[in-house]
């Protein structure tokens, strides 16, 4: 990392105050050239009102610089804030000036960057920081809060802690190898304390769907016949009109898909072409794309107006399999309530039309997701860098409980142990990390942080 001095503007423009960070050594003489007070001997976490002018000491604007000095500041760095009014014309023009006195643009992440290079948090955390600012829910909120914070780290560093133990025995018996009476790793305990690392990982590991699925929204389809008010029960869950309705069969020809928040969960709804027999090959397209997105949903919403046949319960049962399956009877103001006693599904009665029993439908739709109540000190991994390091990391593991259940000699045990130390370092940063690998991590990023 150089020590370039940057610059970025760090809020939205057009609001009432913007923001405009800066980082690196020369902070504070850069901005003390353009500010009327000198600020190179001014404390850390000080606020101080000024103005901001060019080199003709024509006043740009009204402003707060906050001061914050290395150690104690984001980047780690020598640091300030300008807080200055939201136009767009003054934070492009006091940027303009930073630059032209010696400041240099910002990378998207690279504040975040420096904080991970000068230690003021682990890769996982500065990847944390991202989906903060991405969070649109509760769920995923608390998901990046408790990253951030640490207890993903927290539970590495122990995972770390047993390993070193495992290797630390191993190593010692390599070191009094000439004594082969002797054997300072019991083989049992080893055995026990390997296993008790896996079932962890693998715990870890699988909590990857539930990350993704609430990161991208549970994939819910609506599928059933044509004109059952698959397209008008959409309109009614977004609560606004989003899909043509019409009594004309088969007006829906392509997957239609948006999101709402039940509960603090994201729900991503896909209405699809009625199924159905039919020569149209446009509407034999949405058909085949209905199939799809039955495969790609986590719960089904199968929609229908009338008792349906034995053979159609069979096919939707077959096309359904492992999902979660509704049975959502529509346009109940209209008909009878229709009673599937021997179906072990849930079956909601609503009317789309009217909004009749949408509550109802809402509380088992969140039902069927079966998320857990998350807390701020849950972990779920949301990462598919940290997925595939963990899957790596029980590969390994195994491959060691298999050494030690058929006697594997301690020199190739712990080169094993090794590689799992390495790959959970990786997912913190404390082993790596090549320039590609931190420069994948932060190009998604926001320029600012």
């Amino acid at each position: 990392m150089n020590n370039e001095t940057i610059c970025a503007i760090a809020t939205a423009t057009g609001g009432a105050i913007g923001i405009i960070r800066i980082s690196g050594d020369h902070s504070l003489e850069i901005l003390s050239r353009i500010f009327t007070k000198d600020l190179t001997q001014a404390s850390g976490n000080t606020i101080h009102y000024g103005h901001i002018h060019d080199s003709e000491n024509n006043i740009i604007d009204e402003v707060l610089v906050s001061v914050f000095r290395a150690p104690h500041s984001y980047t780690g760095e020598e640091s300030a804030e300008i807080s200055c009014h939201g136009s767009q014309y003054i934070m492009k023009k006091v940027l303009e000036l930073l630059i032209q006195n010696g400041c240099r643009m910002a990378n998207p992440g690279e504040y975040t960057q420096r904080a991970f290079l000068n230690g003021k948090m682990d890769l996982s955390q500065a990847e944390a920081v991202a989906d903060l600012i991405a969070s649109t829910n509760k769920a995923t909120h608390q998901m990046a809060i408790s990253q951030l914070r640490g207890h993903f780290s927290s539970e590495l560093a122990q995972l770390r802690e047993q390993l070193l133990e495992m290797t630390s025995l191993l190593e010692l018996e390599l070191d009094f190898s000439d004594h082969e009476d002797l054997e300072f790793a019991d083989r049992s305990q080893l055995d026990k304390i390997a296993k008790t690392i896996d079932k962890r990982i693998t715990s870890l590991a699988n909590s990857f769907e539930t990350g993704q699925a609430l990161k991208q929204g549970i994939p819910v389809a609506i599928i059933g016949k044509t004109n059952v008010g698959k397209s008008t029960l959409l309109n009614r869950l977004l609560k606004e009109d989003r899909a043509i309705v019409s009594d004309i069969h088969g007006t829906t020809r392509d997957t239609i898909e948006d999101t709402i928040e039940i509960h603090g969960i994201t729900f991503r709804f896909m209405d699809t072409a009625g199924i159905r027999q039919t020569t149209d090959q446009v509407e034999k397209i949405g058909i085949d794309r209905t199939f799809s997105a039955i495969d790609k949903a986590r719960i089904i919403l199968w929609i229908i107006d009338q008792e349906p046949s034995t053979k159609e319960f069979n096919d939707i049962l077959h096309h359904t399999e492992n999902k979660k399956l509704i049975i959502v009877q529509n346009k109940i103001d209209k008909a009878d309530f229709i009673s599937l006693t021997t179906v072990n599904f849930p079956l909601i009665a609503i009317s789309a039309k009217q909004g009749a029993n949408m509550d109802q439908l809402e509380q088992a739709i969140y039902q069927a997701a079966d998320i857990p109540t998350l807390s701020d000190t849950d972990i779920i991994v949301t990462s598919s860098r940290h997925y595939a390091a963990l899957q790596q990391a029980h590969e390994v593991i195994m491959r060691i409980i298999n050494g030690i259940e058929t006697q594997l000699p301690a020199d190739l045990l712990s080169e094993d142990l090794h590689q799992v130390l390495d790959i959970l370092s990786d997912i913190t940063g404390g082993q790596i990390t090549t320039p590609e690998v931190l420069g994948n991590i932060f190009k998604n990023f926001c320029v600012g942080k």
